[in-house]
């Protein structure tokens, strides 16, 4: 069983793991570090909210997730996109080595896969990462759409070539079986997501 633990090294404790997560607060204060424009902070605060709200009712449904590593890893999901505009860098990388070396490696590695999974339904059940990950995919700056919608945002905006296009097809029809992966353990569609967050 894996467990949080919001300061302090990650140990061991009668063979549970506990892991090293900071609260909401520090990843606040973190994001104010890096100084996040307003605009990419409502849009982790939105991606946070739809993934806590998911994982709440993949718990339900008896799936087993760490909902302090979802919370911190949606909230920092973006971390280093601002300086990305300047920079280039791969933002879901370098994010994902900036937290992991502030002491955060489990939700580092979370961050990291928040556009690209390392594998798609690794595990039997949904894990933290493809949470967050579908959570990113389902909302557009500050609001929430469909996938179809996010995808052709994303085609418009970032593919430059037919390879990069088709590379990203790829990734949105894993995208579309992972939302499948996910809603097949909830009580409510995809397309039903906004009414269930503002219960």
């Amino acid at each position: 069983m894996i467990r949080a633990e919001p300061r302090g090294s990650a140990r061991k404790v009668c063979g549970e793991v506990l892991l090293r997560i900071p609260e909401s607060e520090e990843c606040l204060n973190m994001l104010a570090v890096m100084q996040m424009p307003a605009h990419i902070q409502a849009h982790s605060e939105l991606v946070c909210r739809v993934a806590l709200l998911l994982t709440d009712g993949l718990i339900r449904a008896g799936v087993s997730l760490n909902r302090s590593l979802v919370n911190a890893s949606a909230l920092l999901h973006d971390i280093t996109k601002p300086r990305s505009f300047t920079t280039g860098e791969n933002h879901s990388k370098t994010g994902g080595e900036y937290v992991s070396g502030l002491g955060y490696p489990e939700v580092g590695e979370v961050i990291r896969q928040h556009v690209i999974l390392d594998a798609y339904f690794a595990q039997a059940a949904p894990s933290e990462a493809e949470v967050v990950n579908y959570a990113d995919k389902r909302v557009l700056h500050d609001r929430i759409v469909p996938l179809h919608d996010r995808m052709e945002y994303i085609m418009q905006r970032y593919a430059k070539t037919e390879e990069h296009r088709l590379w990203m097809r790829i990734i949105w029809d894993h995208t579309l079986e992972l939302e499948k992966r996910l809603f097949a353990y909830l009580s409510y569609a995809p397309l039903e997501l906004t009414e269930h967050l503002d219960d």
